[in-house]
């Protein structure tokens, strides 16, 4: 995330506190925000998280989910990708995360991610590529 989006997500996080301080009241009826189909890094989790791989790498290196949500992963790359969590060779940080090889333009879901937690992602075959790793923060 480049300096301009966090400065971005900065100010809108300050809009919204302002916003939720200024309310003070109401009928007591919970309210939340709109879905973010994104991720992002942090903030309330979403109940649904797109990763999407470009020859840049990973456009969400840091998703916050809720439990029990599952994590899309999209290949709009001309080179096949598998994602998998860490660590690197064995995978068994988040097994829920291991969705296979990605050929170009295909897209995969995980199993949901069912347990509170920090996952690590990398592509297995590309696993020393920084722009193609991540975390997935299940709370």
């Amino acid at each position: 995330m480049n300096t301009r989006h966090i400065a971005v997500h900065a100010a809108a996080a300050a809009l919204f506190s302002l916003a939720l301080a200024s309310c003070g009241g109401g009928d007591g009826s919970p309210t939340s925000p709109s879905p973010n189909p994104g991720g992002g890094g942090g903030g309330t989790p979403v109940t649904t998280s797109t990763i999407t791989i470009t020859s840049a790498g990973v456009d969400n290196k840091n998703v916050a989910i809720a439990v029990g949500t599952k994590v899309t992963f999209v290949n709009n790359d001309t080179r096949s990708h598998e994602m998998s969590s860490n660590p690197h060779p064995v995978h068994t940080e988040c097994p829920e995360l291991n969705i296979g090889q990605l050929l170009p333009g295909q897209r995969r879901e995980s199993q949901a991610l069912g347990t509170a937690r920090t996952c690590g992602f990398h592509d297995h075959e590309n696993p020393g590529d920084t722009s193609l790793q991540g975390s997935v923060t299940i709370r």
